[in-house]
């Protein structure tokens, strides 16, 4: 996967995508699976917005029985499923537990009917997984002393048990958005990041492209500023999908020429989800779902990830209209204030938060408890209505049914344009390090095979990270140690940064840091994995020693910015908890 702008430039693409999160690379994915040439744009660096910012989770769509929704559900079923089977290293099931209270809505017999309406609704839900460990068990009813063995300070007025179920969860969610990425690549998607849409081309009403900004042209580029420098260029389409989350309205207005809408009449909500040390201890394989005593209280979702606990998810008003947007320390104590009550004995403090994902979601506005509502379904809107042919918007909340979103949209396309179109191989097709049969046995086989070479941790993180493909990150490690006996971590961080400069186009120290490799994603991993970072890149892309210090201050200004404790050793995440 490599950036040429003049191949962006050089040809007229049957579709062209604006926005390189999860919803736009399974856009461009699905599109070159059915036979039409793809480009895609992101402005800033691919997975850095709002797809960053999941809480990790496929849900199976148990929630929707509440409302009775059983096509969504359904949908969600199959999604979970299809994820699991073309990413089988990077989505893997999760059990998750539910502590049962009274005898309501909460409580175990209402539960219980829950989970075999459940299990019966995803009868299938293994039908055409192959592969043993992507299995879904069926739910299972706890007793009181089953839960409390498992959650010895879970507070006790009025526990009856627990539910218990399983859902899936995404190894690491920046990976699975590259890993559609280059696969739309390999099969010849052209594909840039840090570059801007800055108009629409439009003749006689139907779309013919667009205009594009390229900020490498400009100064440095940090993935946290909007430059508006830079090269521009023509970049002809037949076809554009604005996928670009946040910034859909403001691409819509450059093709109308209308001014972009106000908050009030496209409101986004802000979404927060914390990282913070293992609050169930380092050897937590359950999420577990908490919800507050008062009525009406929401429902707290803990998930063990990679040695730490994430806790989701925190809605509220997107006041600020920063993007990417900033969760302010009222509102991360306000969310640890929730978290606290409903779990005492967690006592979270913000000295606890090691790390804060922030995003923004399409919203309905407030609810009438003065909650935002996130936007329940997808949207697909075709802008024919406003006199331009050839623009569709997608308008999404959920990763979990991205794929089966980006198939509705090409559909779309094919409509469109009164053809036929090519049938959808989407949900079976494994995408870049996929091709995997059976995950257990094929990371036990890489374990086997390198285990007088690499330390295990750091294997096992490279197989969860790139499956089928660690083999061409190994293969860039430095000669000396790749003919050793004696490869370090380092060794291996080496390696993953000279694979992603190769293949995922990173261009600053921030990108590697947050995007390309774990490092920064569960909190400050020191100073000397930074600095080794910065030495690998500065070396590959020949960096001044001053555009290096830059480079480090801008990884120190994001941690800075999110408020993140900066330890004085090195603590690399190296074991992998999926």
């Amino acid at each position: 996967m490599r950036r040429n702008l003049t191949a962006l430039s050089n040809q007229t693409f049957d579709v062209l995508v604006i926005g390189g999160g999860i919803q736009g690379a399974c856009i461009a994915w699905e599109a070159t699976l059915r036979g039409l040439s793809v480009a895609l744009l992101e402005q800033f660096d691919f997975a850095s917005g709002t797809s960053a910012n999941s809480l990790k989770v496929i849900h199976g769509g148990l929630r929707y029985l509440q409302t009775a929704d059983l096509p969504r559900m359904r949908q969600s079923i199959r999604a979970r499923q299809t994820l699991m089977r073309i990413a089988p290293h990077l989505v893997h099931p999760m059990p998750v537990l539910v502590p049962t209270y009274g005898h309501g809505t909460k409580g175990k017999e209402a539960l219980q009917v829950a989970l075999k309406l459940n299990d019966w609704i995803s009868g299938d839900r293994n039908t055409s997984l192959q592969d043993p460990q992507k299995h879904i068990p069926p739910g299972q009813i706890l007793s009181r002393q089953a839960c409390l063995a498992q959650l010895p300070d879970l507070p006790t007025a009025g526990l009856t048990g627990a539910a218990r179920f399983h859902d899936a969860q995404v190894y690491n969610s920046e990976q699975l958005v590259l890993a559609f990425l280059q696969s739309a690549a390999d099969r010849g998607a052209q594909v840039a990041n840090y570059t801007r849409v800055v108009d629409i081309l439009i003749r006689d009403g139907q779309i013919r492209g667009v205009v594009a900004c390229d900020h490498m042209t400009d100064h440095m580029t940090d993935h946290m500023t909007d430059h508006m420098g830079g090269d521009r260029f023509d970049i002809q389409a037949k076809t554009v999908i604005n996928a670009s989350g946040p910034w859909i309205h403001s691409i819509v207005a450059k093709a109308t020429g209308t001014a972009v809408p106000s908050d009030a009449s496209a409101p986004l909500t802000k979404a927060m989800n914390l990282i913070t040390r293992p609050l169930f201890g380092a050897d937590q394989q359950h999420a577990i779902g908490i919800t507050g005593r008062a009525p009406g209280s929401r429902l707290f979702f803990i998930a063990p990830w990679r040695g730490k606990s994430m806790i989701g998810t925190w809605y509220g008003p997107d006041t600020e209209g920063i993007k990417p947007p900033v969760a302010s320390s009222r509102e991360i104590t306000d969310f640890l204030k929730d978290i606290n009550q409903a779990y005492p004995t967690f006592n979270l403090t913000l000295a606890d938060v090691e790390w804060v994902h922030t995003g923004l979601l399409p919203s309905d506005g407030m609810s009438a408890s003065n909650e935002m509502k996130l936007t329940k379904h997808f949207q697909l809107i075709d802008h024919r209505r406003s006199g331009i042919k050839g623009l569709l918007s997608v308008s999404a909340v959920k990763y979990t049914t991205a794929v089966d979103v980006a198939r509705r949209a090409i559909d779309w396309v094919f409509r469109d344009r009164a053809q036929m179109p090519e049938p959808s191989r989407s949900h079976h097709t494994p995408i870049h390090g996929g091709q995997i049969d059976q995950f257990q046995t094929f990371l036990t086989t890489a374990i086997q095979t390198y285990t007088d070479t690499i330390p295990t941790p750091s294997l096992q993180r490279l197989v969860y990270n790139y499956g089928s493909t660690y083999t061409e990150v190994l293969g860039l490690l430095p000669t000396a140690q790749a003919t050793s006996q004696k490869v370090t971590d380092h060794d291996v961080l080496t390696a993953e940064v000279r694979y992603s400069l190769q293949n995922t186009m990173p261009h600053n120290l921030s990108d590697v840091i947050f995007r390309r490799t774990e490092l920064g994603t569960v909190g400050h991993p020191g100073h000397e994995a930074i600095q080794h970072c910065a030495q690998v890149m500065s070396e590959e892309l020949n960096w001044s020693p001053q555009r290096r210090k830059l480079e480090i201050d801008q990884v120190k200004q994001v941690f800075k910015q999110k408020g993140i404790q900066i330890p004085p050793v090195l603590s690399v995440p190296l074991s992998p908890t999926a």
